[in-house]
């Protein structure tokens, strides 16, 4: 019997991925919500500046699950409804604005990046910058 392996998302790089999208909020004054979850989409690291709205503490989770379920950021799904698509609005785990990222390592997607509490072009911004921690 032969055993098979996939490449996992350790705390060790959601820490890292936090850190460098941490660095891009500061670099900028935002404040915002940081939520990266596995494969599966639990939560595995989170952390929300101290003075974020707490309604971007849901948003940004969602976002990260989002990532992880559609294998795509979740700026794709903005832009399907910007289009005029809105069976999108309607498909379940679907969050429809910028700011959720697939983690990927190889062609595996190991778990998601979400960020909260800005302007979603903002949000996405953070969340491409949090990309570079995974190395």
């Amino acid at each position: 019997m032969t055993l098979l392996s996939k490449p996992i998302l350790t705390l060790e790089d959601a820490q890292r991925v936090a850190a460098a999208a941490q660095a891009e909020a500061l670099h900028n004054g935002w404040r915002v919500v940081i939520a990266i979850v596995d494969d599966g989409g639990h939560l595995l690291y989170f952390q929300r500046s101290h003075d974020t709205q707490f309604g971007s503490v849901e948003i940004a989770m969602q976002k990260a699950r989002a990532a992880v379920a559609f294998k795509r950021p979740t700026k794709a799904t903005e832009e399907a409804v910007i289009e005029g698509r809105l069976n999108h609005l309607v498909l379940p785990g679907v969050l429809p604005a910028e700011g959720g990222v697939p983690l990927v390592r190889g062609s595996q997607v190991i778990g998601g990046l979400g960020i909260s509490g800005v302007r979603s072009a903002q949000d996405g911004q953070i969340a491409e910058a949090g990309l570079t921690g995974l190395g």
